[in-house]
C-alpha cells in the first residue's frame, strides 16, 4: 500500500505543505487528496473549520517492474530491453530479447507465470487494482490470431461433419479467445471441460433451431 499522511491546515495549501514536507517528497511527486475544503465561519472566527488533505507519494511503477524483472533476466543470461508503459489503471510490459522462447516457455506458461508474479508485486504498492500484461516478441498478439484461426477452422470441420472436437489443454486466457471467437458463430457452440491446468475447449454442432 501506498505510504500516505493526512493533515490539517486553515488553507488547504498550508494542509499539502505540511504534508509534503513529513513525506519528505515534493508536490510532483505526490498524489493530492482534498477530504474538506474548509470553512472561515462567522465572521472569519466563529464555527470556522481546518481544510484536511490526504497526500500520499507515486508510486513508481517503473522502478517495480524493472526491480522484480531485471534480476530475473541477469539470473536466466537475457539481454532483454523493456517498454512499460502506464495507461490509467494498466500496465502494460513489453520485452525485447534475443532468446524470447525461454521467456515464454511451453505454451506460454513462463511469460503467464512472470505476468501473475508481477501484477502481485504491483498490486503491493496500489490502493486499487493495477492490470498487468506482460508480453515478449509479441507473442500474445501472435497466439491470439492463431487461436482465432484455429477456432474458426475447427469449427467449420466441426459444422461439415457435425462430430465434436475437443482441443488441447489451454489457459483461461487463450480458453475466451476460443469462446468469444465462435460466440456467434452458426451450428457451433463451445464450452468447456476439466480442471486447470488441463482444461480444454470443446467444440459442439449445435442443430438450427426451427422458428415457429
Amino acid at each position: 500500500m501506498a505510504e500516505y499522511v493526512e493533515k490539517e491546515g486553515k488553507t488547504i495549501e498550508s494542509a499539502i505543505e505540511e504534508a509534503l514536507i513529513e513525506l519528505n517528497i515534493e508536490e510532483k511527486d505526490a498524489e493530492i487528496q482534498i477530504l474538506d475544503e474548509g470553512s472561515k465561519g462567522l465572521f472569519g472566527i466563529i464555527g470556522g473549520r481546518n481544510a484536511l488533505v490526504r497526500v500520499r507519494k507515486k508510486v513508481d511503477y517503473e522502478k517495480i517492474v524493472r526491480g522484480f524483472l531485471e534480476p530475473i533476466f541477469d539470473a536466466m543470461a537475457i539481454n532483454e530491453e523493456l517498454e512499460i508503459n502506464e495507461d490509467g489503471d494498466s500496465i502494460n510490459v513489453r520485452v525485447s530479447a534475443d532468446d524470447i522462447g525461454i521467456i515464454i516457455g511451453r505454451r506460454g506458461e513462463t511469460l503467464d507465470a512472470l505476468q501473475y508474479l508481477l501484477g502481485l508485486v504491483v498490486n503491493k504498492y496500489s490502493d486499487s487494482f493495477v492490470r498487468v500484461t506482460f508480453d515478449v516478441g509479441n507473442y500474445r498478439e501472435k497466439r491470439e490470431e492463431t487461436l482465432e484461426k484455429l477456432a474458426k477452422r475447427l469449427a467449420y470441420k466441426v459444422a461439415r461433419n457435425r462430430k465434436s472436437i475437443t482441443l488441447e489443454p489451454m489457459n483461461p486466457y487463450e480458453r475466451r479467445i476460443i469462446h468469444a471467437t465462435l460466440q456467434n458463430y452458426k451450428n457451433v457452440e463451445t464450452y468447456s471441460v476439466g480442471d486447470d491446468p488441463n482444461r480444454k475447449v470443446v467444440i459442439r454442432y449445435k442443430r438450427e433451431q426451427r422458428q415457429e
